[in-house]
C-alpha cells in the first residue's frame, strides 16, 4: 500500500429540511388550525480515528465529502427526519487543518472520540410555530439552514516513543530491521526510504515503538527534498536517536553530521531540539578500536553531549545494540 501523509478535501454538512406550511383538514373540521412541522436538521461530518489504518490514500480519489440533508416537515406537525451524519475514519495521528486560514481544527489522536469538523444546519419552522392568539392561521414557514462548508487539509503525522533521524544511509532501516518487527525496504542509494516505518520494539518488561523517518539532507528544514514532510512525523516522539555514519561515502565527518542534523531540528518549526536526543554512531564493525575511540572523542569535545548520550553500535552485526536497548526501555517506559 502506498503510504500518503497529507490530503486535501472539502466536507459540506447536510442542510437543514424546510418547515411545512399545512393545515387541518379532517371531516368536520373545514378550518383547522395550521399543523405544518419543522425540517430535520441536517446531517453533521465527523472524524473518527480508525486503529487500523496509517495512510490517507483514500483521499487521492475523493475530495469532497457530504452529509445528508434533514427532510421537510409535513402535516399533522411532522417533523422531517435528520439527514444522517457522515463519519470520516482518519489514521491515528491525522491533524485536520483550516485549508483557507491554516488553522489548526483537530488533532485526532483518542480512538473512543468523535471528532465534528462541519456542523449541520438546523430545520426551518413549520407554520404551526407561528400560530399566537393574533394570527391564528399563520401561512409562514422557514427553509432550513445551510449546513456547515470547509475546505480542509489532513496531515498524518506518526506517532511513536522514538523517532530515527540521520542522512541517507546511516544505518536507520537496518537497525529497525535488526531490533523490531517492522521490515522496512534496505539499500545503498539515497532515500531509500521514502516513507515513516514504525517497529515495535518489546522490551522485557514493556514494548515501545520507534519510528525510522526517511534520510534527511542538509536544508530539509527549509524544504530541501522531502525534508519538512518528514520532520513532521518526529514531532510527536520523545525521544530521538541521531543516526551518525561511522563510514560515509560523502566527505562529512560524523561530527558534522551530527552538527548538521541538530542544525536541521533546531531550524525546523517546532524546534525539535527541545526533546531528549542521544546520538548513535552506526558501522562500528567497518572501523578499528583507535578509530572508534577517536571519533567519540571528538563528538564529546565539540558537541553538547555526555558521555552516556552516545551510543557506538552496528546495525548489520548488532553490536553494541543491546546495550541501547535497554537504556532506550528505562528512558521510554519509564518516563
Amino acid at each position: 500500500m502506498n503510504f500518503i501523509d497529507e490530503a486535501y478535501l472539502e466536507v459540506r454538512a447536510g442542510d437543514g429540511g424546510s418547515g411545512a406550511s399545512s393545515f387541518r383538514r379532517e371531516k368536520y373540521i373545514p378550518f383547522g388550525g395550521p399543523d405544518g412541522g419543522d425540517g430535520g436538521k441536517g446531517g453533521d461530518v465527523l472524524f473518527r480515528v480508525n486503529p487500523n489504518s496509517n495512510t490517507l490514500i483514500d483521499f487521492q480519489n475523493r475530495k469532497i465529502f457530504e452529509a445528508k440533508n434533514g427532510e421537510r416537515g409535513s402535516g399533522k406537525n411532522k417533523s422531517g427526519s435528520a439527514g444522517e451524519d457522515l463519519i470520516i475514519n482518519v489514521p491515528n495521528g491525522t491533524v485536520i487543518y483550516d485549508d483557507v486560514t491554516n488553522e489548526e481544527l483537530l488533532d485526532c489522536v483518542d480512538e473512543t472520540k468523535e471528532y465534528l469538523i462541519a456542523k449541520g444546519g438546523e430545520g426551518g419552522h413549520g407554520n404551526a410555530r407561528f400560530k399566537s392568539s393574533t394570527n391564528r392561521a399563520p401561512r409562514k414557514s422557514t427553509p432550513g439552514f445551510k449546513g456547515e462548508i470547509r475546505s480542509l487539509r489532513l496531515e498524518l503525522k506518526s506517532l511513536a516513543d522514538v523517532g530515527l533521524v540521520g542522512f541517507p544511509n546511516a544505518g536507520k532501516s537496518t537497525f529497525l530491521n535488526y531490533v523490531s518487527s517492522a521490515k522496512p525496504k534496505i539499500g545503498n542509494y539515497p532515500f531509500t526510504t521514502l516513507r515513516p516505518h514504525l517497529g515495535t520494539i518489546k522490551g522485557s518488561e514493556s514494548s515501545y515503538v520507534i519510528a525510522d523517518i526517511p534520510g534527511l539532507i542538509e536544508g530539509a528544514s527549509d524544504g530541501a527534498g522531502l525534508g519538512t514532510k518528514f520532520l513532521k512525523h518526529i514531532s510527536r516522539t520523545g525521544l530521538l536517536l541521531i543516526f551518525v555514519d561511522l563510514y560515509p561515502t560523502e566527505n562529512l565527518s560524523p561530527t558534522k553530521q551530527a552538527s548538521l542534523l541538530y542544525k536541521e531540528l533546531e531550524t525546523y518549526k517546532d524546534d525539535l531540539t527541545q526533546k531528549i536526543s542521544w546520538i548513535v554512531c552506526n558501522k562500528t564493525d567497518l572501523l578499528e578500536e583507535d578509530e572508534l575511540r577517536k571519533i567519540k572523542v571528538e563528538i564529546l569535545t565539540n558537541l553538547n553531549f555526555s558521555e552516556n548520550e552516545i551510543f557506538m553500535i552496528s546495525a548489520a552485526t548488532g553490536n553494541g545494540i543491546d546495550q541501547l536497548l535497554k537504556k532506550l526501555e528505562t528512558e521510554v517506559c519509564q518516563n
